[in-house]
């Protein structure tokens, strides 16, 4: 691949059929005002900019335009060059989501670059709740599920969660009640009450369960990847859990929100497992973060062009803050070619082996990655 050695530590599948102008509008981010439209916004500029080059059009095309070509060449073919035309040389897949997406192993035949898995553990417990008959059928199917997954995929992912007192209330950040496993008593009162309400195909939501099954993927030793939506509780909710962890043998990947990024960076860079992975401007957690503690996750979800334009415009920042401070004297050029490597791609494959080696040299500082 040329450009840019790039990995993505957390995509998700693409949606494999065509789409008109209001089911496509429909993958965008975001909610456009009554009578206006989602390609009048940043992702949507990004999109013009970057994705009808790879398709044959010109930049910044109109949107009918872009999706005529599309369903020209059809929804595979589509895909195919836009994500072949990209600077990614690995991904790191979360199957989690519901919906026809793309699996793993065909996303990696469109793209010819190693597709790795991580399973959520929610829909996992999901999946096993729904084919046990007992409480203690579920627990003991639960943890083979999790044993067994942990055979064939890169790692797990699960929500943040945040931090509860010993009496089950919700408690302030600081507290230090999630820090341990749930006990087998706590955990089974736990399974019996959500498996007697919940219906088919809900997944689990108690405080409980959730780190039950965080403890689990940690007895696997393979990377354990928290999402924390800009919604939600932050990475600081999970403080304690990340410190009753170190030692353990388990990396743990911060997946913040954009109003969680600074605390994300703190808990990286003070605490020597844990990571965090940025789709978009990396300046502020490389502020305050070791540079081996940064990785790229796109997050992408159901468009391949989502993911072209979260690699186009995170490679540009990223170019943009070496390019600034070696042009300053700040860092040598050795200094930025080194940051770049490690943020684009070697800190991944410490965590993830299996996404493979180069097959091109370092990439080049500064804006001059993008391709034009």
């Amino acid at each position: 691949m040329a450009g840019a050695d790039l990995i993505d530590v957390h995509c998700h599948g693409v949606y494999p059929g065509d789409l008109g102008l209001g089911s496509f509008e429909a993958w965008l981010p975001g909610a456009a005002a009554p009578g206006t439209t989602l390609f009048d916004s940043p992702t949507g500029f990004a999109l013009r900019r970057w994705c009808p080059p790879l398709l044959g059009l010109e930049p910044h095309c109109p949107p009918a335009r872009y999706l005529a070509r599309r369903r020209e060449l059809g929804a595979y073919e589509a895909t195919r060059l836009l994500l072949r035309g990209m600077d990614v040389a690995a991904y790191v897949m979360d199957t989690g989501e519901p919906g026809d997406l793309t699996p793993p192993k065909e996303l990696a035949a469109t793209t010819g670059a190693p597709v790795l898995e991580t399973v959520r553990l929610e829909p996992l417990a999901q999946q096993v709740a729904d084919t046990s008959g007992t409480v203690d059928g579920f627990l003991a199917n639960l943890a083979e599920a999790v044993h067994g997954a942990a055979l064939g995929v890169a790692g797990f992912s699960c929500a943040g969660g945040r931090a509860f007192r010993a009496d089950g209330c919700a408690g302030r950040e600081e507290d230090v009640g999630d820090a341990r496993p749930p006990g087998p008593v706590e955990v089974r009162r736990a399974a019996a009450t959500w498996l007697g309400d919940r219906a088919v195909g809900s997944r689990p939501e108690d405080p409980v369960l959730l780190r039950h099954l965080r403890w689990h993927a940690v007895a696997t030793g393979l990377p354990l990847l928290l999402r924390h939506p800009s919604g939600g509780d932050g990475p600081r909710a999970a403080e304690s859990f990340l410190r009753a962890t170190t030692g353990l043998g388990t990396d743990v990947i911060l997946l913040p929100g954009r109003c969680h990024e600074r605390a994300a960076a703190h808990l990286a860079a003070e605490l020597p497992h844990v990571y965090v992975g940025v789709g978009g401007d990396p300046s502020r957690v490389l502020a305050r973060t070791p540079f081996g503690k940064v990785l790229y996750a796109s997050g992408a979800d159901g468009l391949p062009e989502l993911a072209v334009t979260s690699a186009r415009e995170f490679l540009a920042d990223l170019g943009r803050l070496v390019d600034g401070r070696v042009r300053a004297g700040e860092w040598s050029t050795g200094d930025g070619h080194r940051v770049t490597s490690l943020v684009t791609a070697e800190n991944a494959r410490r965590l993830f082996p299996s996404a493979g080696r180069p097959e091109v040299g370092p990439a080049e500082v500064g804006p001059s990655w993008v391709r034009r």
